[in-house]
């Protein structure tokens, strides 16, 4: 995939624009959105999405154009994911609704920074040693076993809201007893205090750190070309605030997500393995084709996330009903 720095640069400006006008009008205005304002921008977002993959088909081929929307749905489904955490976060914290959305555009822009360093990174390292491809699918297998583990355990523990960075700014920095808007420090009789909302930006900071580290692997997994790596995971961020906010509890009803990501990560995890083993040439000595296409790599990603939804909703549903 031949893409030229103009591409590059212009690509970068258009959703650093896109980025920028959204953080004005959030530090500007600290609201719960509408349903219809968190649509609207949803629709709109998920749109830009469609777009630019058709644009990659008619530039650059269907091959890409796939590799774009396997790795845009695979990262928007575990940015979804990443909203389970953050709907704890939230919580724990006691954010007043109309100050979360400033804290979810903070944590946005972290996720965002921290993926943007792994994925020169990743590139990086890939260009250099085949080998790392071993490295990533070993890891996603793992990721993938421990989130179907955690699932079967149930386990609800509210641990992401006070790992060791949480704890340290908690003993070291004295505090305010409330939040003061949008404010990370404030002075008050001459000393300086953070306020809950630096505890909140910290807490998703590092969320999203530890979330980086399982996407990343995820999208060279489909892809290798370091611009759809850059924008599938910028779309798939773009709207995650104000989808916070419209699905409200259908997060709660979508029981099965971490079973269907573990399906998607798994098998993303044993395509890195197969490919490494194509890139040493040892699939032709074991006499078979292990090159998966990105076709099928695509209706596995749709089918399991379609799967995943459906069965979640129907059993929600059941709940509910032997719940009354």
């Amino acid at each position: 995939m031949d893409v030229t720095a103009e591409v590059w640069l212009g690509t970068i400006a258009v959703l650093v624009v896109v980025f920028v006008v959204d953080l004005v009008v959030i530090g500007r205005r600290p609201h719960e959105p509408s349903m219809r304002e968190a649509g609207i921008a949803i629709g709109a977002y998920s749109g830009l999405a469609v777009l630019f993959g058709v644009w990659v088909w008619y530039a650059h081929g269907a091959r890409f154009a796939g590799e774009f929307f396997a790795g845009w749905l695979t990262e928007y489904s575990l940015s979804v994911d990443n909203l389970f955490i953050f709907v704890l976060i939230m919580a724990n914290l006691r954010v007043p609704r109309k100050l979360q959305q400033f804290a979810l555009m903070f944590g946005i822009v972290l996720a965002l920074i921290f993926r943007g360093i792994f994925i020169a990174a990743g590139a990086a390292v890939i260009e250099r040693f085949s080998w790392v491809f071993f490295v990533f699918g070993a890891f996603l297998i793992y990721t993938a076993a421990k989130l179907y583990i955690d699932y079967r355990a149930d386990d609800d523990s509210d641990e992401a809201t006070e790992n060791a960075v949480m704890r340290w700014v908690r003993t070291r920095f004295p505090a305010t007893p409330d939040f003061r808007g949008t404010k990370l420090v404030v002075s008050e009789d001459g000393r300086r205090l953070v306020t809950p909302m630096l505890l909140v930006v910290v807490a998703l900071g590092t969320t999203d750190l530890l979330f980086a580290l399982d996407s990343i692997p995820a999208i060279y997994g489909l892809t290798q070309e370091p611009y759809l790596v850059f924008t599938a995971n910028v779309f798939a961020l773009m709207g995650l605030r104000q989808l916070y906010f419209l699905i409200g509890g259908l997060l709660q009803r979508l029981v099965y997500l971490s079973v269907g990501l573990a399906v998607i990560l798994a098998f993303i995890g044993v395509k890195l393995v197969l490919h490494a083993l194509h890139e040493y040439g040892w699939d032709e000595a074991l006499g078979i084709d292990v090159e998966v296409p990105i076709w099928l790599s695509l209706l596995v990603i749709i089918g399991t996330l379609a799967v995943t939804t459906v069965a979640s909703l129907v059993k929600s549903r059941r709940d509910q009903r032997s719940g009354q």
